[in-house]
């Protein structure tokens, strides 16, 4: 009994000293975390909740001051900056942070996708590529690759962007065939500038093969061939492109009127085309088959009265000014200008429009010049959609 109570009498002082060094501890530990997290970095997290960008950036800034070697300070700070439009300074926080001995593996990989976004976003595109190559094998690789082909697309570096392109259609990141496509597409048409006839088809048809339900390489192979005097080829190629991608055939049916007509292929043409036309009532569709009837001596059909056909299946503004345009009214001295208001207001309808940001134009294109969506443009016309 002597013995437990002299081993109890001898523990308090060790408990005690115990005590006080896990105080001590814990105070350090406070500290630590009081110096990770300041009060300035909570101010400029206030700021930003309201929308102060100014007061929060005047926070974070004195938060570094009092806190050098906090990273997260900085990349708030760089984020910020980028935000704000001050590539400059965003450059300079993210370039300190590359500089540190200190910085892990992780964080430095981070500061370096950081100051690549603030390359791109500063349109240094050489810089940023180089800012970007270096995220290879790292978290940041899938970003960096996306951020690549965007770089590569606004320099028209299309060789580049088709082998990003791969890489990315080969770890899954989604589907790139229809995209790698029209980069195909596109050093095609570099090709024929060039004079190198044989390396464009060749191109092309890489592309037929790649995206088999894409009208672009099919359209613009078909084009190469009429170009270069076989029109009997363009047309073929053009009809069977009609097949493979038949969403596409109201933009493919002003362009074969012309192949058929000069390879003496009218017939099949226009017997495909009225296929088309009872599945899929389209303007431009009947507008190639009334050209095509038109070419030939006794068509059976007027112009006016398929245009008057159309208007039982479909309520269209634009083949009512067509239809007009050939008919005798009570008031004939009054024809030319309801034709001329007719055609104004049409006009608006007969345009393209982007499905993603909704930019019209005249003319159908493969990438919208408005947000560089690709595909995003409808084969149809506003009226249509």
């Amino acid at each position: 009994m002597e013995l437990d109570l002299s081993l109890i009498l001898l523990g308090l002082p060790v408990a005690f000293v115990l005590g006080w060094v896990a105080s001590r501890l814990d105070m350090r530990q406070l500290r630590i975390e009081n110096r990770q997290a300041p009060k300035a970095y909570f101010k400029g997290l206030n700021f930003l909740l309201n929308e102060q960008q100014d007061q929060a950036i005047d926070s974070f800034i004195e938060a570094v001051q009092n806190d050098p070697d906090t990273s997260e300070l900085h990349f708030a700070l760089g984020n910020l900056f980028r935000r704000r439009g001050e590539y400059e300074r965003a450059v300079r926080v993210h370039q300190h942070l590359l500089s540190r001995g200190d910085l892990s593996d992780d964080d430095r990989n981070r500061a370096q996708h950081a100051l690549a976004l603030d390359y791109l976003k500063a349109g240094l595109l050489d810089r940023a590529e180089d800012a970007l190559l270096k995220l290879e094998g790292t978290r940041f690789e899938a970003q960096a690759r996306l951020a690549l082909l965007a770089n590569y697309e606004r320099s028209r570096d299309w060789e580049h962007a088709s082998q990003i392109a791969q890489k990315l259609e080969a770890s899954d990141q989604g589907s790139f065939k229809g995209r790698l496509s029209h980069y195909l597409c596109e050093q095609a048409l570099d090709r024929v500038t060039g004079g190198d006839t044989a390396g464009a088809q060749m191109l092309l048809l890489e592309a037929v093969q790649i995206a088999p339900a894409s009208p672009r390489p099919r359209m613009d192979l078909a084009q190469l061939q009429f170009k270069f005097g076989d029109a009997g080829l363009a047309c073929e190629t053009l009809l069977s492109a009609m097949d493979a991608t038949p969403a596409a055939v109201a933009l493919m049916a002003p362009v074969l009127v012309n192949y058929a007509i000069a390879s003496s292929q009218e017939t099949t043409a226009l017997a495909q085309l009225k296929q088309v036309y009872q599945q899929t009532p389209l303007l431009d569709v009947l507008d190639a088959i009334v050209a095509l009837e038109a070419n030939s001596p006794d068509p059976a059909v007027s112009a006016r009265e398929r245009y008057a056909r159309h208007l039982e299946r479909e309520p269209s503004l634009v083949a009512a000014a067509k239809w007009i345009a050939g008919e005798k009214l009570e008031h004939e001295q009054f024809h030319p200008q309801v034709q001329r208001a007719l055609d104004h207001a049409v006009k608006p309808l007969t345009r393209y429009r982007c499905a993603a940001c909704g930019f019209e134009a005249k003319q159908h294109f493969w990438q919208c010049p408005g947000c560089q969506a690709w595909d995003s443009y409808p084969a149809r016309r506003v009226e249509e959609l």
